[in-house]
């Protein structure tokens, strides 16, 4: 896919409910056509079973993020807060720092990395995104992302 000079936002990995099968979410950003030679370079490959464009119907995606956020005694307090309205997770405290653990759509990632950012990301760690299909159909998203 890069040797095409196609650009992979996001690419995750993992085994299935099958031990032998591994699912891979690609995530791309492209117009039909980019994607149309996406789904064919990958269909060509042998150990590749489906390409499926998720996109063309409702979808849930997650991602998971960890964050370590500059603090000190005055704005550990707001940091924590901030972790809790975005039903995050405080997962370590230190003098200096704190690491909260985001899980979510694409969405959620960006707003808590803006509203995190004034106060100072020291490391960011971050899986890429996961999705599946709905069971009810349909929707619209704007990057195309490609179970494989």
């Amino acid at each position: 896919i890069a040797g095409r000079g196609f650009n992979i936002d996001s690419l995750a990995v993992g085994e299935t409910e099958d031990p032998t099968t591994s699912r891979m979410t690609i995530v791309v950003d492209g117009d039909d056509r980019t994607i149309d030679q996406i789904e064919k370079q990958l269909n060509r490959c042998i150990d590749v079973i489906t390409v499926v464009d998720l996109t063309k119907g409702a979808f849930i995606d997650r991602e998971l993020m960890l964050v370590r956020v500059a603090v000190n005694a005055k704005t550990r307090t707001e940091v924590m807060g901030l972790a809790e309205s975005l039903k995050a997770k405080v997962d370590d405290v230190g003098a200096k720092s704190v690491v909260i653990q985001i899980v979510g759509d694409a969405a959620k990632i960006r707003t808590a990395l803006e509203l995190l950012t004034p106060y100072g990301i020291k490391e960011i760690v971050r899986t890429g995104r996961v999705a599946l299909a709905r069971e009810v159909q349909p929707t619209s998203a704007k990057a195309k992302v490609l179970g494989v």
